[in-house]
């Protein structure tokens, strides 16, 4: 299991907190690659952006624009975090009904 997120982020902290046994990426210090970008772009499409965050609010409206992959390539701080990926599978967020769909994915 993985945890992608930012070291500084309360609710990464908590899901780090909930799930001892991830491991966890902070996108800062290892930003995703292009396959993985899109593959959160093709699974969560426009929710993949946190559109509340700080860092979305200072784009300009032709930076927001730009496609997906690129915008979250050059931004890494706009995903929606955290995101946990258990296997082939991915949740984002850590919201209650995530924190069960993840505990129901967890390996027995």
């Amino acid at each position: 299991m993985m945890i992608y997120g930012l070291s500084t982020c309360d609710t990464c902290r908590k899901a780090r907190a909930a799930l001892p046994g991830a491991t966890f990426r902070d996108i800062r210090a290892q930003p995703l690659d292009r396959a993985e970008i899109q593959q959160i772009v093709d699974t969560f499409g426009q929710a993949a952006v946190n559109r509340a965050s700080t860092t979305w609010r200072t784009l300009e409206e032709a930076e927001r624009a730009r496609p997906l992959p690129d915008l979250l390539a050059d931004h890494p701080t706009l995903l929606k975090r955290p995101l946990i990926r258990i296997g082939d599978r991915m949740f984002q967020g850590w919201t209650p009904s995530v924190q069960d769909a993840v505990q129901q994915a967890l390996p027995t």
